[in-house]
């Protein structure tokens, strides 16, 4: 089975918000979805946290080496996409998109053989495992009314961020994280996400060290990203000093990134994003390297429908990856997979067991969000 093309497909029009300072609007495009064609028939899907724009660029940049080669062999063609592209910019869109790739190819060698993605990845430790719902941050009046509509939908995990949070003032800091812990109640899980990998972020180590205590005396789960990407001492100080475990590390890319981070003690909780850090294929080498460091691997993911597919699929072949992260109120989640997604009693969602990543794109919806004439892939 050979690569025949791969394509771009934008996703615009009905954006959610992200919680940054230039706050994204509905036409923005900031994920967009690959689909490789096979001389075969089969398609891969993959999923890209960059805009279209980038993502073709980069498409063209790599045609020459993916265009022809095996569909089946994931890793070997991703690692030959990155060993001759270091110098285009390591990290950045073209590392995106060979995710994206790589994503899609584990589809499909998923497809080929006729298994679930997690057992290529070495097996299946669960059929299930529990969401957590993702929201941004609301001031403290408004962020009750936020939660109940997804506590209302199933969901026994939350976690909320960006928005006001280290904006305004500490207290309310605490009276956002005091209004979502009376929500939830206390038999629910709750996260705090400080964000602070938005631009300029005004906070310091000191300011961190505050509010993980404060969140500690509210039970939080997890303290993200609460010192900017490249504060590595501040991050190996924080979560040494901090009773709230300290969770980050969304914006790394290659298991290459993690590795210091890892072995300094920087993360009590490792969150790659499959859709940044290049796929399944390095997804998985750090979540391995996590684990040898005696760090939790939970994944990132504010991303798509094929983001939580592989979450979802990577959840399963790994013992202690018992939460994924699932981003409410997007339609590129809750509408790109055909017949959506499905809490069971329990919070619980099923990790599908059809071949390769295990679900079907709804390319009505494809067509939609990504303006495009997708006829000739039916």
């Amino acid at each position: 089975m050979k690569i025949r093309e791969i394509r771009a497909f934008g996703l615009q029009g009905r954006t959610p918000e992200g919680g940054w300072s230039n706050e994204l609007q509905p036409e923005d495009c900031v994920h967009t979805i690959i689909a490789v064609l096979t001389d075969d028939g089969p398609i891969g899907w993959g999923s890209v946290f960059t805009s279209e724009a980038l993502v073709r660029a980069s498409l063209a940049l790599l045609q020459p080496l993916y265009q022809g080669e095996n569909a089946l062999e994931p890793e070997r063609v991703s690692e030959k996409l990155h060993q001759n592209t270091f110098w285009q910019g390591r990290g950045g869109a073209v590392t995106h998109t060979i995710g994206g790739i790589d994503i899609a190819l584990w589809d499909l060698l998923g497809k080929a053989s006729g298994q679930p993605v997690g057992r290529l990845l070495g097996g299946r430790y669960r059929d299930r495992v529990r969401p957590y719902a993702s929201l941004l941050m609301r001031e403290p009046e408004r962020i009750a009314d936020a939660l109940l509509r997804v506590k209302a939908q199933g969901f026994r995990a939350f976690k909320i961020g960006w928005g006001p949070f280290g904006k305004k003032s500490v207290a309310v800091d605490e009276a956002i994280v005091s209004a979502a812990r009376d929500v939830v109640g206390k038999e629910s899980l709750l996260m705090v996400d400080a964000g602070a990998s938005d631009a300029f972020w005004p906070q310091n180590y000191k300011w961190a060290l505050r509010t993980a205590e404060m969140l500690a005396g509210f039970d939080v789960a997890w303290f993200e990203e609460p010192l900017p990407p490249d504060a590595l001492e501040d991050y190996v100080a924080l979560r040494r000093a901090a009773r709230v475990p300290i969770a980050g590390g969304e914006v790394l890319t290659r298991r290459q990134s993690f590795q210091p981070w890892l072995e300094a003690g920087a993360f009590d909780i490792v969150q790659p994003d499959v859709t940044k850090c290049g796929g399944l294929s390095e997804l998985r080498r750090i979540a391995w390297m996590a684990r040898n460091h005696g760090v939790r691997f939970i994944p990132h993911g504010w991303n798509t429908a094929v983001g939580l597919a592989s979450d979802l699929q990577i959840a399963s072949a790994f013992p202690d990856t018992d939460l994924v992260e699932y981003l409410t109120g997007s339609p590129f989640i809750d509408e790109l997979a055909s017949g959506g997604w499905r809490l069971d009693s329990d919070g619980m969602l099923a990790i599908p067991e059809k071949p390769g990543l295990g679900i079907e794109i709804d390319l009505d919806a494809l067509a939609e969000f990504s303006r495009s004439d997708v006829s000739d892939l039916r």
